[in-house]
C-alpha cells in the first residue's frame, strides 16, 4: 500500500507548480508596489525573492504533510494537536525566513534595505513571520480538506455498498415472500385435485379419474416449466387456466359453464403466474358449489387507461354482508398478498356482489408487456429473417 511520504513524493510536481502560480502571483503585487513607490530596485530582485520565498515552502510542503497526518485534528482531541500545530508553524515560519535572509544576503538582492543576513533575517521576521505561519496552516487546511473529501467519498461508497446490499436482501427477502405465497396456494389447490381424485374412484369413476389426472398432469408440467417465474404472459396464464377448468370441467360436468374473453392487446402483458386459478376455483366454490344447478363463471381480460384489468365473475348466491377475504379462504387473501408484494399500491383487487346476482372478483394490474414474449417475438422476427 502507498504510504503517505511517497504520495507526496508523487504529488510533488503539483505542489511545486502551485507555489509557483503563489509566487508569481505575490511577484505581481511587488511590481505595482515597485511602479507606484518609483522603487529604483531592480524588477528581478522582487522575482527572485518571491520565487525563492515559495519554493522553500514547496520543499517544506512534505514536511508540513507528514505532520498534518501525525497530529490529526479530531473532535475529542483537540486542543493538543492545534497547540502544537501552533509552535510548528511558528518554526517553520522562522525557519524559512531565515533560509530567505541566507539567500537575500548571498545574492545581495535589495542592498538598501537588507545589507546582511542579521539585517534580513531581522527585516524579514517583521514583515514575513505572520505570512509564513499562515502559509504553514494553509498547506494543513488543504490537507484536511482532500482527507475529509476522501472520507466523505468512502463514506458515500460504503453508503451506497449498504444501500445496494440492503436492495439485494429486500428483493431476496420479497422473492421469498412471493414463492413462499405460491407454495401456499399450489398446494392447495393440488390437495383439492386430488381429494376430488380419491372420490371419482370412491364412486368407482374410473375413465373421470384418469381424464382429471392426465389434466392435472398437463398443468403441473406447465407450471414446472416456469417455476422461477414471478410473472408470465397472459397468454400463458390462459393455458394454466384452462387445464385447470378441464380438471374442474371433469368434476362438475354440464354443471359448470366458463366464457373466457381476453383482447389481444392483453395477451403479451406481464401477471403473476398462477394469478387467475385461485380466483376462480373460489368462484367455482363459492359459486356453482353452493348451487344445485348449473352456473357460469365469465372471465375477461381488458386494457382500462393504463392497466390491466381481469374480472371473475360467477352467478352464484353472492357475497353475505359479513364476508371478507379470508371467509372467501385462503386463495383471495394470499392472491391480494402477491400483489402488494409485486405491484405495492399499483395494483388493487376488489370482490363485490353483481346487481343480477353473484359476485365478481375484479384485478388492475400495472400495464407492461412480459419480457418472456418480448424475446420470443424477436427470436422468431430473427427466425424470420435469416
Amino acid at each position: 500500500m502507498e504510504t503517505g511520504f511517497k504520495r507526496d513524493l508523487r504529488n510533488y510536481p503539483l505542489y511545486f507548480l502551485l507555489w509557483t502560480v503563489l509566487g508569481l502571483f505575490y511577484f505581481s503585487q511587488g511590481l505595482t508596489q515597485r511602479f507606484v513607490s518609483h522603487d529604483p530596485t531592480p524588477w528581478w530582485h522582487y522575482l527572485v525573492a518571491w520565487l525563492s520565498g515559495v519554493y522553500i515552502w514547496a520543499l517544506l510542503t512534505p514536511a508540513v504533510l507528514s505532520l498534518g497526518r501525525r497530529l490529526p485534528v479530531e473532535r475529542r482531541k483537540w486542543l493538543l494537536p492545534i497547540t502544537l500545530h501552533f509552535l510548528l508553524s511558528a518554526g517553520f515560519s522562522a525557519f524559512e525566513l531565515s533560509l530567505e535572509s541566507l539567500l537575500y544576503s548571498r545574492l545581495h538582492l535589495f542592498p538598501a534595505f537588507l545589507k546582511d543576513f542579521r539585517g534580513a533575517f531581522a527585516r524579514l521576521l517583521v514583515i514575513g513571520f505572520h505570512g509564513g505561519v499562515l502559509n504553514y496552516w494553509i498547506v494543513l487546511g488543504a490537507q484536511w480538506a482532500i482527507l475529509y473529501y476522501h472520507r466523505y467519498q468512502e463514506r458515500s461508497q460504503e453508503l451506497l455498498q449498504f444501500e445496494i446490499r440492503a436492495s439485494e436482501l429486500q428483493s431476496q427477502l420479497m422473492s421469498a415472500r412471493l414463492n413462499a405465497l405460491k407454495m401456499q396456494l399450489q398446494p392447495h389447490f393440488l390437495f383439492n385435485t386430488l381429494n376430488a381424485i380419491t372420490v371419482l374412484v370412491r364412486q368407482q369413476k374410473g375413465k373421470d379419474a384418469e381424464q382429471m389426472l392426465g389434466h392435472l398432469s398437463d398443468l403441473l408440467r406447465g407450471v414446472l416449466d416456469d417455476i422461477d417465474a414471478q410473472e408470465v404472459s397472459l397468454r400463458r396464464e390462459l393455458e394454466y387456466l384452462r387445464l385447470y377448468l378441464a380438471i374442474e370441467q371433469v368434476r362438475f360436468q354440464d354443471r359448470l359453464r366458463v366464457e373466457i374473453s381476453a383482447d389481444l392487446s392483453t395477451q403479451d402483458v406481464s401477471v403473476p403466474q398462477f394469478i387467475l386459478q385461485p380466483i376462480v376455483e373460489n368462484a367455482i366454490r363459492h359459486g356453482i358449489g353452493r348451487s344445485s344447478s348449473a352456473g357460469r363463471i365469465l372471465i375477461s381480460a381488458s386494457k382500462i387507461d393504463r392497466a390491466l384489468q381481469l374480472r371473475v365473475q360467477d352467478d352464484g348466491p353472492g357475497l353475505s354482508p359479513s364476508d371478507s377475504f379470508e371467509d372467501r379462504g385462503i386463495g383471495l387473501a394470499n392472491t391480494r398478498a402477491r400483489l402488494q408484494q409485486l405491484y405495492g399500491q399499483a395494483a388493487r383487487l376488489e370482490i363485490e356482489n353483481c346487481n343480477g346476482g353473484g359476485a365478481v372478483v375484479t384485478m388492475n394490474l400495472p400495464f407492461r408487456e412480459s419480457h418472456q414474449e418480448i424475446m420470443r417475438t424477436y427470436a422468431l422476427h430473427n427466425a424470420d429473417r435469416g
